[in-house]
């Protein structure tokens, strides 16, 4: 998780304001703006809070999404300060076999088709726990991450994956090609929506970017949030929500050239994307071209297509409610599982607290024996389900819902059911 900003200290984040109204569009400083969603506003959707601290209230911020009129970038204007929401992150990819897996697969397609070799620096912004550069790394390339969360930043460098806490910004840049050598890939995976500053992430990627360098990123689809209904993608971490079109003059404006694009699954609907200094040895494939004419062929490039996406979220909410009040008046116990980013903007938005919903499993230790934020419904391990017996299951993560029906049989076998909210509500 990263952002443009420079690493801040407390006390200056302290001093600074939580949040703040963005006046020009990240992408291309536009300022002529169509409000084209209000989600209920909710706290900052990784903020889970211990037992001592239910007896304070959370703030909440915003949830409006803006279409920019001047180059159609969808994104949302109310900031969080970055600080409040990623040095202190609950979220690790290496719970997850399903990321696992995606990053060992996303490793061996850049390695296959730009031709790393060993030694080659790998730097990965917003790493994480090292999970992709630990795949890297199998390959016998050097690896750097960079991520803002100093626990899990401490973690992974003590398992073997070297990690900066900070910022990712053009001063890490310089110091690391100083230091380093100039990249041969940078990363940046679920991350490029998290900065508010694309602008000097952009100047710093090509600052550290060898002559023949790729940077990668990957990044919900806006194309997918749209035909899907994924409203709870949205969130505050989650500023951008991006589309081909306008990231393609975006990178131009900045010396850099997006040179292919690719969807895959990843959090219901995503896409990478390729991008090398201008000029660069490769040559544009097609995919650019391809899907900037499916968005325009969609409407995505005009704010009254996205205008109607308040009545099918409405839509589905109302069914959900539905199925939970009459389950609930057949004396039937809900839980949920798994605690994403997600369910705080899902839950929030349906009005789903601790009546609806006992308690959540989730896999994760870091967030574990917390509350859920703002709506404190108590965060367990998934040894509560034989002990507290609900009877249906609410899958938050609806992502993963296969691999999290596959894992909890012994619930079904039970007699337990689960219900996946999206894209449309079901029950299994």
């Amino acid at each position: 998780m990263s952002s443009g900003s420079s690493s801040s200290s407390r006390a200056e984040a302290a001093a600074a304001p939580v949040c703040r109204r963005r006046d020009d569009c990240r992408l291309c400083g536009g300022r002529a703006w169509t409000r084209v969603l209000t989600l209920t506003p909710t706290p900052p959707a990784n903020a889970f809070v211990p037992r001592a601290a239910l007896d304070r209230a959370q703030p909440t911020f915003p949830l409006e999404v803006w279409f920019c009129d001047a180059c159609g970038h969808v994104q949302l204007r109310d900031v969080v300060d970055p600080v409040l929401l990623f040095a202190d992150y609950p979220y690790v990819s290496g719970t997850s076999p399903v990321f696992v897996r995606h990053f060992a697969d996303y490793a061996a397609a850049m390695v296959g088709r730009f031709g790393l070799a060993p030694g080659d620096l790998v730097v990965d912004v917003g790493s994480n726990d090292g999970t992709l550069l630990a795949a890297f790394k199998n390959y016998g390339l050097a690896v750097l991450g960079i991520d803002p969360a100093a626990k899990i930043a401490a973690a992974a460098t003590a398992a073997g994956i070297e990690t900066w806490p900070g910022f990712f910004a053009t001063a890490i840049a310089q110091r690391i090609v100083r230091e380093r050598g100039a990249a041969r890939a940078i990363t940046a995976n679920n991350v490029f929506a998290h900065i508010d500053d694309l602008g000097g992430i952009a100047n710093a990627v090509r600052t550290l970017l060898a002559p023949d360098g790729v940077f990668a990123f990957e990044v919900s689809y806006l194309r997918d949030v749209y035909e899907q209904t994924l409203f709870d993608t949205i969130y505050h971490e989650h500023l951008a929500y991006h589309s081909v079109a306008p990231l393609t003059r975006f990178f131009a404006r900045h010396g850099l050239a997006l040179f292919a694009v690719e969807r895959n699954p990843s959090h219901g609907g995503s896409v990478r994307g390729y991008v090398q200094r201008r000029g660069g040895p490769r040559a544009a494939d097609g995919s650019v071209d391809a899907l900037v004419a499916d968005e325009r062929k969609l409407g995505l490039d005009r704010a009254k297509t996205l205008l109607g996406f308040a009545a099918r979220i409405d839509a589905i909410g109302r069914d959900l409610k539905a199925l939970i009040a009459e389950l609930k008046g057949e004396g039937k116990r809900l839980a949920g599982y798994a605690a994403p980013a997600k369910a705080t903007t899902l839950m929030y938005h349906f009005g789903l607290g601790p009546a609806e919903i006992e308690f959540i499993v989730d896999d994760s230790p870091l967030k574990q024996g917390l509350y859920s934020p703002g709506l404190h419904v108590p965060v367990v391990p998934a040894a509560a389900l034989a002990e507290r017996r609900p009877d249906y299951l609410v899958i938050l993560a609806w992502n993963f819902a296969a691999p999290i029906i596959a894992k909890c049989q012994a619930f079904a076998e039970a007699g337990g059911r689960f219900i996946v909210p999206l894209p449309t509500v079901r029950v299994v």
